[in-house]
């Protein structure tokens, strides 16, 4: 083993100079680094200081590698090297003397120092920032304002379309205190029927008899709030006379409900917001009369017989085709997942797409300066719905509600479907074997196992990495369909979790982890099983069971 062996294992370029200033070692690093190295008279002139240690006419003071071959001691400095294509580089330069030799390590500090460079100009952008803010308070101020009066009138206007598009007064009363709620960032909401024979309130929401639930009451001062049949704000430590104290003061809203001086209930809302709301009672008031109106329309439908007999008969209905949906799980898996998403996603879009209507409408009450800012934001957010429901079309798309009913298919030819689809995976690549037995036609939910065989191929793909073999066998026996998958893949590591939802072995933004278990829930919708068999570095088969007949 050489002297300077031990230096050829260094992470960093290592130069190595005798007593006669000759280079008598340099590791692989410091050549692959310093590749245009000629001599080492040379390389000095091309290495220098960031800044000068001294003043002086020598030139030679002004090397590093000759300031580090001169000290009697360990040397340190940061230099910079310009190479000869010109590119400037940045090291930390450590020198330590062993006997005659000087052992000069550069370590390369370049991606550091320019780091440091866009942190000093993102400092200067951050400062420009703060100052545009304080330029954008007064905008801001005009912008909040402007918000608050739309959120409002989008009350008024939701409330309203609600009660156009339902008799059903439970939901009109929720659906009223689900938007109420959000506006006014309540905490506790909830509809009070009045009880003239008990003189006091019931809460119930669903304004059915059968779901009668706490009764209530208020003090005197209250109560001739309540009387006045107009929205009232107060503070209070207590919810109504029975109830416990809150810990801290909170506002108190209430809309009293009337029709032609009768009082048929209140509403309540309680927020800990310390913000005074009396600006907003003008529109409470236009609230409180819309669900007055609304719940009279209500009792008017209950009063015929007919019309409820048919309603009742055409709920029930409702109802039962949507459990059937649900219990028979005609989505199923992936289908219900996507649908459900397209659905949720739906509800906040059309409000986000209401807003950015009325914002749009609002704008040009803003001064021109701001009108100009907030209306290129206004079509952004507009461009960004519009994207957002193109996506929902595409779930819905996906889902393909008009295939998820039970008929008879050729698994054979489900198989070369899904084939087709991921022809783009193994194409020139994997070289699939298909080894099909006579199958009878199968009573199945047709677009549901194909979703299953196209995560279970994909997951094949993606565990073969260069070239390899996928190998499809399928069998009827005793009455069972047999689907056989079997890749040469990388083979699977933890073979407990595969079908648990959320564990994925593809690495983050690249598998969901969903794959196989919404392919297992989909085969024991059928009544079957999914069998794993892996060998690290061989590969893995999925067998697939399905009973039949």
């Amino acid at each position: 083993m050489g002297k300077f062996d031990i230096l050829k294992k260094f992470n960093s370029a290592v130069i190595v100079i005798n007593k006669e200033k000759e280079v008598v070692f340099k590791n692989n690093l410091f050549k692959r680094t310093f590749s245009d190295f000629d001599n080492l008279k040379k390389f000095s002139h091309k290495l220098d200081y960031n800044v000068y240690p001294i003043e002086s006419n020598n030139v030679s003071v002004h090397s590093p590698v000759v300031q580090a071959f001169n000290s009697k001691e360990d040397f340190f400095a940061h230099v910079s090297y310009r190479n000869s294509d010109g590119n400037i580089y940045y090291y930390d330069m450590n020198s330590s003397k062993k006997g005659i030799y000087t052992i000069i390590v550069f370590t390369d500090v370049t991606a550091k120092i320019q780091c440091e460079n866009i942190l000093e100009k993102n400092s200067c952008l951050v400062t420009k920032i703060h100052s545009l803010e304080e330029d954008n308070k007064n905008i801001s101020k005009i912008t909040k304002l402007a918000q608050s009066q739309a959120s409002r009138l989008l009350l008024l206007n939701n409330i309203s379309n609600i009660i156009r598009s339902s008799v059903d007064p439970s939901k009109i009363i929720n659906s009223a205190l689900k938007e109420l709620s959000e506006l006014f960032a309540v905490f506790r909401a909830y509809y009070a029927v009045y009880s003239k024979d008990m003189n006091s309130y019931i809460i119930n929401n669903s304004l059915n008899k059968k779901d009668i639930g706490e009764k209530i009451s208020f003090d005197v001062e209250t109560e001739k709030g309540i009387s006045v049949s107009k929205a009232f704000i107060t503070s209070c430590m207590k919810e109504y006379t029975e109830a416990k104290p809150f810990k801290e003061l909170v506002q108190r809203i209430i809309l009293p409900l009337y029709h032609r001086n009768k009082k048929l209930g209140i509403i309540v809302l309680l927020t800990k917001q310390k913000t005074r709301l009396d600006d907003a009672l003008e529109v409470l008031d236009g609230v409180s009369s819309q669900l007055s109106n609304a719940i009279i329309q209500a009792e008017l439908y209950e009063k015929d017989a007919r019309m409820v007999k048919e309603l009742t008969k055409t709920l029930k209905e409702l109802k039962e085709t949507q459990l059937q949906l649900i219990n028979s799980e005609k989505m199923a898996s992936l289908g219900q997942l996507v649908a459900g998403v397209a659905h949720e996603i739906n509800t906040p879009l059309a409000s986000i797409k209401s807003n950015n209507e009325i914002f749009n409408k609002l704008i040009s009450n803003l001064p021109d300066e701001s009108a100009e800012l907030f209306k290129e934001i206004n079509n952004i957010d507009k461009e960004a719905i519009s994207r957002i429901n193109g996506l929902v079309v595409g779930l819905r798309k996906f889902v393909r509600l008009d295939e998820a009913e039970l008929q008879e298919a050729d698994i054979n030819k489900e198989l070369d479907v899904t084939l087709d689809l991921i022809r783009h995976e193994t194409k020139n690549r994997i070289t699939v074997i298909k080894n099909y037995g006579k199958l009878p036609p199968i009573k199945c939910y047709p677009n549901m196992l194909n979703q299953v065989f196209m995560n279970i191929l994909v997951n094949a793909v993606h565990a073969i990495k260069d070239e390899g073999t996928i190998t499809i066998d399928t069998d009827y026996q005793k009455n069972n369909l047999i689907v056989k998958i079997k890749d040469t893949g990388c083979g699977i590591k933890d073979i407990s979790k595969i079908f648990d939802l959320g564990y994925t072995t593809k690495g983050a933004g690249v598998g969901t982890g969903m794959g196989l278990a919404i392919s297992q829930k989909i085969i024991e919708k059928h009544n079957g099983k999914i069998d794993v068999k892996t060998k690290i570095g061989e590969g893995s088969e999925l067998i697939i069971t399905i009973p039949s007949g």
